[in-house]
């Protein structure tokens, strides 16, 4: 089973990375956009049947290694 887990900086951390895009972008005329956070997204393939255990494994993973718990938040999916 695939699951995909979907990290970001929790809000109120300084986001130097989207700061950057955001400039470039209203460099290159792309005035109406807001506020850019940059995350990362990562899949894995789960040797699991169950769609609510493939979902903890996930979870479980994300809060040992994928994601720093005192910066990021991070969100998981069952996606296929």
């Amino acid at each position: 089973m695939k699951v995909r887990v979907t990290v970001m900086l929790k809000e109120g951390v300084l986001d130097p990375q989207g700061k950057a895009v955001e400039h470039a972008l209203h460099v290159l005329d792309f005035g109406n956009v807001g506020e850019v956070r940059i995350g990362r997204v990562i899949e894995l393939e789960v040797d699991e049947t169950d769609r609510e255990r493939a979902r903890a494994q996930a979870d479980a993973m994300a809060r040992a290694l994928l994601a720093n718990l005192v910066i990021e938040d991070f969100t998981t999916e069952v996606i296929g």
